[in-house]
């Protein structure tokens, strides 16, 4: 049955397109922004892409400030330092440039500039946030979609565990997704990141929540993904298939705004626990995850299928999601992620830590079947 009432939120301007960086100046000019403070992580001050960036801010009267401590799990400190950043410069505005770690720190610094004080853990989604400082968000690689989303995924010290920092204020004043700045992210990591993305978009559509506009998004962000993310991988000057990652990046955080699934369950401990990139822990756990909700659900992915251009109209439901399944652990195979949590240094030590928090972790409460904590360790053992 249709539900009564929903509210549906759809995401901030974006300029798309190789060399829309040029504009930034003039954008962050009319965002009242005279000095940014740039909040990155030390990998990338070295490549191409910060030497662009750092030409078109050099043109900036009030000049620019750097923030280059962002860790690939992010952590409170990065959020505090970064703030301490912003202050110390007298900055009136952010320039979140990078993954997604990146994004989500240069995001949430805004908050401990608005209120020094707060503690994050005890961070509360409900309040009204006014005042935060304008932030642009230009991402350098394709995959968690953070430019477009309304949260920040930060650990917490004393729990060790990921918190989302959610809030609409959070959301970006600007989106800059420009190929040209990844076009030198090396193969691995654009396996990584893709496969995040198209993990969203697959969990998000066969969440059960009620949301048309998240699912068409979904569908087409699978249709474009598939075919865009293994000529990135060979090819990384392949302008095209770099926008549209980019693009297929942003849909999938459009689209998980609907909910996502026991994969993330699974996976964001794989980070914190384990220090694995988060795209590779959803790359290794979605087949695994995918193959459980089929064997409940039958026909629960043939629609994915179909966005991927398999010929499964007339098949039954379990040949369908069979089709689908190996398709996207055969893609993840091509693009050179090996199969296996094991191969990635995780043991059975580690699934024994891991469970609880995978049970905690709220996002397979949307997942298309129930799922219990006995469910997610044996999931994790399949992984292995």
């Amino acid at each position: 049955m249709m539900p009564l009432r929903m509210t549906f939120s759809f995401p901030t301007t974006t300029l798309f397109g190789a060399g829309t960086l040029v504009e930034l100046p003039k954008r962050l000019q009319s965002l009242g922004v005279s000095r940014p403070l740039v909040v990155t992580d030390p990998g990338l001050l070295p490549t191409t892409a910060f030497q662009k960036l750092k030409m078109v801010l050099d043109t900036m009267p009030g000049g620019w400030a750097l923030f280059a401590g962002v860790h690939p799990n992010p952590g409170e400190m990065d959020v505090i330092e970064g703030a301490a950043k912003y202050r110390i410069e007298n900055c009136d505005g952010v320039v979140a440039f990078g993954g997604g770690s990146a994004l989500d720190v240069g995001k949430a610094v805004r908050l401990l500039v608005n209120r020094p004080g707060l503690i994050l853990s005890e961070f509360d989604w409900r309040e009204t946030w006014t005042g935060l400082a304008p932030c642009v968000c230009i991402p350098t690689t394709a995959g968690t979609g953070s430019e477009v989303g309304r949260s920040s995924v930060i650990i917490i010290e004393k729990s060790r565990r990921k918190a989302v920092l959610f809030n609409p204020a959070l959301m970006a004043s600007l989106v800059v997704l420009d190929p040209e700045l990844t076009v030198d992210l090396p193969p691995k990591l654009t396996a990584a990141t893709g496969a995040d993305a198209l993990t969203h978009c697959i969990e998000s559509f066969t969440s059960p929540s009620f949301h048309p506009l998240c699912d068409g998004i979904a569908l087409e962000g699978i249709h474009l993904g598939v075919r865009a993310l293994p000529l990135a991988v060979s090819n990384g000057q392949d302008l095209e298939a770099r926008g549209h990652m980019l693009v297929v990046a942003a849909m999938g955080a459009v689209a998980f705004q609907k909910d996502l699934g026991a994969t993330h369950s699974l996976a964001h401990p794989l980070s914190t626990v384990c220090g694995m990139h988060h795209g590779l822990a959803n790359a290794l756990c979605l087949p695994v995850v995918m193959r459980f909700n089929a064997s409940r659900k039958p026909g629960l992915y043939r629609r994915v299928g179909l966005a991927c251009g398999l010929d499964i109209v007339t098949v039954s439901e379990t040949q369908a999601d069979n089709a689908t399944i190996e398709f996207i652990a055969e893609l993840f195979r091509k693009i050179g992620i090996v199969p296996g949590l094991r191969p990635h240094g995780v043991s059975e030590a580690h699934v024994t830590e891991m469970t609880p928090q995978a049970f905690a972790d709220g996002c397979h409460a949307t997942n298309p079947v129930p799922v219990t904590e006995e469910d997610l360790r044996a999931l994790y053992l399949q992984a292995l």
